[in-house]
């Protein structure tokens, strides 16, 4: 009897897409309507499983060249331990810059393994990466307001196909790499369940230890619980990771329990820490940066909007605010700003001696060492150089329609690290007025903040890899 997965044939243009494929076999005896992507998907899913339960069967054990059983004894050197990470695209750079950093500390390491990183063409490609890093890149999405995916640049390919496509890229990368260890930035099934066929593979075979990194703050709770805690997440969790790292401090913000993301997650649950930025200087310094050093001598107020697609109002209020004589403002437009609103911010600054205007700067942490205020808002990745280099900060957080920065920039103002401005009081007046101000000695950041992350990142791979998975449990109050 037929599966009911199998029980539906492509039609001609997927029959031609397959063709010369093991599918064949199976789809040419099949009939009925067409198939769906996700459904052919499925069916190669179903045979490729078969395959390897096959091999496996029939075939002794494989062994990775220079990776000696652990029964065995080694003739040669083991190989360097693998670490692929996932990082899924769409909006910004946030997700990929948090696993550059956390690939620059493994590189650093003891460990020194090789890191594949898995993510948008566009965005592995305007990154500074360490030695020893690479990347398999993917077609890239957008994500629209509504919460649906679209082709960014292919768009004559829906985006069931792409979907598709990445899903096959991804698979493949992580069937040939065989990584000791996945991590997975922030969505448990990857996007549209990208990385579902991939995770269930890696369970079976059970060569690969699985890791789910998440920022501190995710959503609002309403929104965590609705979306991002659904049943699927949950399970994957459960059925797939063996830990979740939480890139924050529970003082600041304890997801965990302020979710209410259950004993499955709690479990698994380790918090590392927020990410120390400081290390990326000797990456950021070893490609030069003529940049930096045309900047004239004096105080630096540094602006920055984040990928900048709703950048707008923040670097239009900081080029027409007041800046103290002494002093030279610097505005990152970002990437993802259109091309009108950075034509116009460009013609804004034009009538200012004092400013100068970037569009994207690849690695701008050698920038933010060097400014004495920083006026931005409110992101992760942002706040984690903001903090790491415990600068005099003024956080004007995006709102809407996602509040996590505005969560975040209050929790680290109730702490006494950073001030808020709400966008509804932007003003080049408001900015004026703190950039006026006498804030005294810099925040005492390290006094009452974990920056820890990095280093304990490394203590983390090293238990996964030898078994031993030390990490910073959650609070028992969990």
């Amino acid at each position: 009897m037929v599966p009911a997965e199998l029980q539906r044939a492509p039609g001609r243009a997927a029959t031609r897409a397959l063709k010369g494929s093991s599918l064949q076999l199976v789809l040419g005896a099949l009939s009925g309507t067409e198939a769906t992507p996700q459904e052919l998907a499925q069916i190669e899913s179903i045979v490729d499983d078969i395959r390897l339960r096959s091999r496996a069967a029939t075939s002794p054990p494989r062994v990775r060249p220079g990776r000696p059983r652990r029964d065995s004894r080694p003739t040669q050197a083991p190989s360097p331990p693998r670490v692929a990470m996932y990082s899924q695209g769409m909006v910004g750079f946030g997700h990929i810059r948090r696993n550059a950093s956390i690939a620059h500390a493994l590189r650093a390491s003891e460990l020194q393994p090789a890191i594949v990183m898995i993510a948008e063409a566009w965005q592995a490609g305007a990154l500074l990466l360490p030695e020893g890093v690479d990347c398999v890149t993917l077609p890239a999405l957008r994500r629209e307001p509504d919460g649906a995916y679209n082709p960014r640049f292919l768009l004559d390919v829906s985006n069931q196909d792409l979907i598709a496509l990445r899903t096959r890229v991804i698979r493949g990368a992580i069937e040939v790499f065989d990584p000791d260890v996945l991590i997975v930035d922030y969505l448990p099934l990857g996007v549209a369940g990208e990385l579902a066929t991939t995770l269930d593979r890696l369970r079976t075979r059970g060569n690969t230890r699985c890791v789910l990194g998440l920022r501190e703050v995710l959503y609002d709770g309403e929104t965590v619980r609705r979306t991002w805690a659904d049943r699927a997440n949950l399970d994957a969790i459960r059925n797939f990771y063996d830990a979740v790292w939480i890139y924050g401090d529970p003082a600041v913000f304890d997801p965990v329990r302020e979710y209410g993301l259950g004993p499955d997650v709690a479990a698994k649950a380790r918090y590392t820490g927020y990410l120390d930025q400081r290390p990326r200087l000797d990456l950021a310094a070893a490609r030069g940066d003529p940049m930096l050093e045309s900047l004239p001598p004096g105080k630096i107020a540094l602006c920055l909007v984040g990928g900048g697609h709703d950048g707008e109002a923040l670097a239009g209020a900081f080029l027409q605010a007041e800046l103290p004589g002494d002093m030279t403002g610097v505005l990152v437009t970002g990437p993802l700003m259109p091309w009108e609103q950075r034509q116009r911010v460009r013609d804004d600054a034009q009538q200012r001696a004092n400013v100068r205007v970037l569009d994207f700067v690849p690695e701008p942490i050698a920038l933010i060492e060097r400014a004495d205020r920083v006026i931005a808002m409110g992101g992760y990745n942002t706040c984690c150089e903001i903090l790491s280099f415990e600068k005099h900060a003024l956080i004007v957080p995006r709102v809407a329609p996602e509040p996590e920065q505005w969560i975040r920039a209050q929790r680290l103002r109730d702490l006494g690290l950073v001030e808020v401005l709400h966008p509804d009081a932007l003003s080049p007046g408001a900015l004026s007025a703190w950039l006026a101000r006498d804030l005294g000695p810099p925040p005492p950041i390290r006094q009452r903040l974990d920056l820890g992350g990095l280093d304990r990142i490394r203590g983390l791979v090293a238990g996964l890899l030898d078994g031993t998975a030390a990490g910073v449990a959650v609070p028992a109050s969990a």
